[in-house]
């Protein structure tokens, strides 16, 4: 089809090469989408008088903000990989099909979550560990985005698929538009026009709204190989291409439900030994530790359509060493996060906050937090590796292990035995370090197979149903 060349060069482009190439985008769009939030972190920070209240209440948004995430990933993520498989199986009528999918399931999603928080907001949020006092900060952000999150939702997971297409450069320039939009928005909307927390809300769905705009237009040019029809076709769901793609995004979207008990147990174990004090102290430990998770998203975003390309090609030894060198770099990431987090913790928190208290107990609990750092490198990049090669059970498994079955039992346990929230702070290295032990050796099975696999070889002894 004319117009844009059909990516190839994932499976024939040198792996180091084409790993540089589609992570660097990736790694930029993701950081640049954690520097998103800390924008709005950093400026709610600072509101005079109400600092430290506004950001106990961005941080009870948070496992709300993790829902939202998981409906769009459980569509955009699942639909993202099948359009990689298929696109190296050269079956470009089929990712056409799953790229109108996506925008339908996105929309559908959108609005029900929409409509869900609008009937049930002060509830849902006091059930998440909003206080009464900072519950009405937390009320008037989350009630903005909520408006907008059919369109972040549909935005992000149109996103994703520009990248899984072979144009992560354009997916970066667009979170890019986004993270400098939202950076002037933000000072205009927050204080020259006093709207306060809600001015950080309306500013971020606002430039998801002029983002999203671009992004139809891109997909409904009728010359790229995959685009959107102009027609009532785009909004019709072909139920068995829906259900192979929500079955691919489901690890992820496990993992976000996950993240989201887990942070509501946070939040509860948090007010109840350190107040609001020590929730606003969450809000920014979780941003500074985002950054350099995201990186390593970004990582696996540009691991994910060389992985999954090869794989439906039946190119293993690419698989195995997209893998290896991404699993290498995101360990460098993450010592580099473990070193900030405990030799400069104080100067980043300071960054968000002119409240001593709110500063001290921040620096304290990041330095405690990322104690184990420096191993969960490999293990998110071994989890994405499953789910790129659509091995959905086993990324079920690990994206679940460490949060419900390691991190959530030491919440409760810990900060009794201590006697203080400090307990909360060590639940995270005790628990990434049991998960990144199961995580070696499942990776190593993995790897181990795909050795003695040959290039062209039948891929189900991995236990893998790709179609």
């Amino acid at each position: 089809m004319a117009g844009t060349a059909i990516p190839t060069e994932l499976g024939t482009k040198p792996v180091g090469a084409l790993l540089r190439q589609y992570a660097v985008p990736g790694i930029i769009a993701m950081t640049a989408s954690s520097l998103y939030n800390m924008v709005d972190s950093i400026y709610i920070g600072h509101i005079p008088m109400v600092g430290s209240l506004s950001m106990a209440g961005l941080a009870v948004t948070f496992p709300l903000m993790n829902i939202s995430t998981a409906f769009g990933t459980l569509v955009g993520v699942g639909a993202a990989t099948m359009i990689s498989l298929l696109l190296g199986q050269k079956n470009y009528a089929a990712a056409n099909k799953v790229l109108c999918n996506d925008v339908t399931l996105n929309i559908i999603t959108g609005v029900l979550f929409t409509a869900v928080m609008l009937i049930w907001m002060d509830p849902i949020l006091m059930f998440f560990g909003a206080t009464e006092t900072s519950l009405p900060y937390a009320r008037d952000y989350m009630f903005y985005i909520a408006i907008g999150n059919a369109v972040t939702h549909l935005y992000f997971g149109l996103n994703s698929i520009i990248r899984s297409s072979g144009n992560p450069k354009l997916a970066m320039g667009l979170t890019l538009f986004t993270v400098t939009s939202n950076a002037i928005l933000d000072p205009l909307f927050i204080f020259a026009f006093g709207l306060g927390i809600r001015g950080a809300a309306l500013a971020t769905v606002l430039c998801q709204c002029m983002a999203l705009g671009y992004t139809l237009w891109y997909f409904l040019d009728q010359k790229k190989f995959l685009h959107l029809p102009r027609s009532r076709k785009i909004f019709r769901v072909d139920w068995k291409i829906a259900k192979d793609s929500l079955a691919i995004g489901m690890g992820p979207f496990l993992m976000n439900i996950a993240s989201c008990v887990v942070v509501m147990f946070i939040n509860q174990q948090l007010v109840k030994w350190g107040g609001d004090l020590a929730l606003g102290a969450y809000g920014i430990v979780n941003r500074i530790s985002f950054l350099f998770v995201m990186v390593i998203m970004g990582f696996n975003q540009g691991m994910q359509p060389i992985a999954g390309y090869n794989f439906g090609a039946r190119q293993y030894g690419r698989v195995k060493e997209v893998y290896l060198k991404t699993a290498m770099w995101a360990t460098i990431v993450v010592i580099a996060g473990f070193l900030v987090s405990e030799f400069l913790s104080k100067p980043v928190v300071s960054v968000f906050t002119n409240d001593p208290a709110l500063e001290d107990m921040a620096a304290k609990g990041l330095r405690m937090m990322n104690l184990a750092f420096p191993i969960i490198g490999f293990q998110m990049v071994t989890t994405n590796l499953f789910q790129c090669l659509g091995m959905v059970r086993k990324s079920i498994f690990l994206s679940l292990s460490r949060q419900l079955l390691f991190l959530l039992p030491c919440i409760y346990i810990l900060p009794d035995i201590l006697q203080s929230e400090a307990g909360v702070w060590y639940s995270f290295p005790i628990s990434d370090t049991i998960a990144s032990v199961i995580t070696a050796i499942m990776g190593w099975s993995l790897i181990v197979k795909l050795s003695k696999l040959k290039d062209g070889d039948d891929p189900s002894i991995l236990g893998g149903q790709i179609k």
